[in-house]
């Protein structure tokens, strides 16, 4: 997996431009902040993102593969403004959760803010491609 950083473009925080991979793609269904019994254990936007990035990461596991093998993300939230007045609360989540064996990998990241979700509780819905090499 590289990292694409075109030369003399600064280099981003929390995310990549972009992300060149071989191997097997995995693509994860929106996932949203209720746990595996599909119940919200909060209304409170920092912890449906770490409950969605678990649920994203559960997934993952199922295929053998882990946050190091994300490639993209799409975050689809109901507030562009809380996401940005708890943007240092929401990259604290993302370290705590995605740090795989003490690394923390930044995937391409798109968010838009979006007028509802499917699940009238959800403040987040996160997409996650991910792509696990090939074996040599």
């Amino acid at each position: 997996m590289n990292v694409l950083q075109p030369p003399g473009w600064p280099r981003p925080r929390g995310y990549a431009n972009g992300i060149a991979a071989r191997g097997t793609v995995i693509s994860i269904a929106g996932q949203i902040g209720w746990n595996a019994a599909g119940t919200f254990e909060t209304d409170d936007l920092v912890g449906q993102v770490k409950q969605a990035l678990a649920n994203a990461l559960a997934v993952l596991a199922d295929a053998n593969a882990g946050p190091q093998h994300i490639v993209r993300m799409t975050w689809y939230l109901l507030s562009r403004d809380e996401y940005v007045k708890r943007l240092p609360e929401i990259g604290a989540a993302y370290r705590e959760v995605m740090a795989a064996n003490g690394a923390l990998h930044y995937p391409a990241m798109t968010a838009v803010q979006v007028v509802a979700l499917i699940e009238p509780e959800a403040k987040v819905e996160i997409e996650v491609t991910a792509v696990v090499p090939e074996q040599a």
